[in-house]
Parts: C-alpha cells; sequence; structure tokens
C-alpha cells in the first residue's frame, strides 16, 4: 500500500479506493479511469452500518466480497430470474435485477461484469421502482459496459464507477472491500 501511495495520493476515502483497485489490478492507470459520484463512499459506511444487503451481478463478485467485518448479506443476481429470461430473452443477470427488485431500494448493488444487469438497474431508478444506497458499477467489455456506466452517472445515486470499457470484477471486489475495510475499522 506504502509503494501505492507514492504513485496515488491519500488524501480522501475515494483516493483509498482508488488505490485498493490499483492493487487489485496491478494497474496504476486504473486510478485514472476511477469516477465516483455523490459521495459514494460515505453512502457505503452508512449502508453497511445499518446492514443493507449487497447484491451483485455473479458469483465471482459475490466470492470476492469480504465476508467479515459486517453483517450485510451478499446476494447474487444471477439464477435469481432464469425462467423470466428464458421467457423474454434477456440475460440471466438482468433478470435476477427484475426478479429482486424489490429487495434493492436501501441495498448496495454491486456489478463487476453485466453492463445488462447495470442498464436494467439503472432503468429501474430512473423508472423510481428502487433507490439503492450505493451502486459500484464496473461492468466490463466492448458491448453496453462503457454506456451503461455513463447512464449510471447521470443517475442521482451514490455510486463509483469506471470511465470506458475497462472494469471487472477485481475493481467492484476491491472497491467495496475498501469500503468494508474501512467501516470494520470504524465500527470498532
Amino acid at each position: 500500500r506504502r509503494l501505492i501511495s507514492d504513485m496515488i495520493v491519500d488524501d480522501t476515502f475515494e483516493d483509498k479506493i482508488k488505490q485498493r483497485c490499483v492493487i487489485a489490478t496491478g494497474d496504476p492507470s486504473v486510478a485514472d479511469i476511477m469516477r465516483f459520484h455523490d459521495r459514494p463512499g460515505e453512502a457505503g459506511l452508512k449502508a453497511l452500518e445499518d446492514g443493507a444487503p449487497i447484491f451483485v451481478d455473479i458469483k465471482m463478485v459475490e466470492a470476492g466480497i469480504l465476508k467479515k467485518g459486517h453483517k450485510s448479506p451478499i446476494v447474487a443476481f444471477i439464477g435469481q430470474g432464469d425462467a423470466l429470461a428464458a421467457a423474454q430473452g434477456i440475460t440471466r443477470s438482468s433478470a435476477g435485477v427484475i426478479a429482486l427488485q424489490e429487495k434493492l431500494s436501501g441495498s448496495i448493488v454491486v456489478i463487476g461484469n453485466a453492463p445488462s444487469a447495470l442498464l436494467t438497474l439503472c432503468e429501474l431508478i430512473e423508472s423510481k421502482k428502487v433507490l439503492p444506497r450505493l451502486v459500484i458499477g464496473a461492468a466490463v467489455g466492448f458491448v453496453n459496459a462503457a454506456e451503461s456506466k455513463e447512464r449510471l452517472r447521470e443517475i442521482d445515486v451514490p455510486s463509483i464507477s469506471t470511465a470506458g470499457t475497462r472494469g471487472g470484477t477485481p475493481i467492484a471486489v476491491a472497491a467495496i472491500n475498501e469500503i468494508i475495510n474501512t467501516y470494520a475499522r470504524t465500527a470498532r
């Protein structure tokens, strides 16, 4: 961490999150693509204090999130709406968002892979059907990844995202884990 702090300042909570994401990827340029909207670190800390559930797009994100230091349950979208996905011809992660939408208000949502899940979540927020307390959007890839994160940044919800096509599970997990570690240190 000391080596990274020589490259990336650590004056703010957002800087600490950037550092953790750089460590997770081994890529200092990740700090340059991180975007923060509406004090997401503080929103995440308050949500963890309240035991808000953490919803994730895929099992890999679920596996990477720290299980200690908080009391928030972690639930993956994938597999929650498979019949809906088959019936409507949508992705399994999008169907999971739809299937669990009644539980998303007041939660933390972490998307480290699926642009379709992030777009579905954005639609639900825009239509005022859900309002998470924090959204971490690090969707990755060349189909709708950049667009889904741009859309997230236009919505009035605390968020952490990456610009462009880059993102992925390591960035999403690192961001939430830095918030969890900060919460665990302050909750003692």
